[in-house]
């Protein structure tokens, strides 16, 4: 998902500019309301680009929603992921880690894994 957080200087200086002056006890308060309305204003957005698109052409809208709302990565994509970092760190460091043909054997092995 497309992180719509707003930045906690953004949240801080709407909190100075409000009537109701902010203190560290609803600091955090704040900043979970301005998360969520920020999130829910993207949503709103989304679904409403989402319905003109449907007026053009079906597939935009699947194409839209996976672009804007992607799927976390799956578990062989993490494992993948972290067997790349693990071999580039080990290969910055002395010959304990990991070495390539171990890597190249667990990737092989993730990589005919189904998603």
């Amino acid at each position: 998902m497309t992180d719509v957080t707003p930045p906690p200087e953004l949240v801080k200086q709407w909190a100075t500019a409000s009537p109701v002056q902010s203190n560290d006890e609803n600091w955090a308060y704040e900043f979970f309301i301005a998360h969520h309305a920020a999130q829910w204003g993207a949503d709103q957005e989304l679904e409403a680009c989402v319905k003109l698109l449907e007026l053009s052409d079906k597939n935009a809208r699947d194409f839209l929603y996976s672009a804007r709302r992607p799927k976390p990565p799956s578990l062989k994509e993490q494992a993948l992921q972290a067997l790349n970092d693990a071999v580039k760190m080990a290969d910055d460091t002395p010959p304990e880690g990991i070495c390539s043909d171990q890597a190249n054997i667990i990737r092989r092995a993730l990589e005919q894994l189904d998603d």
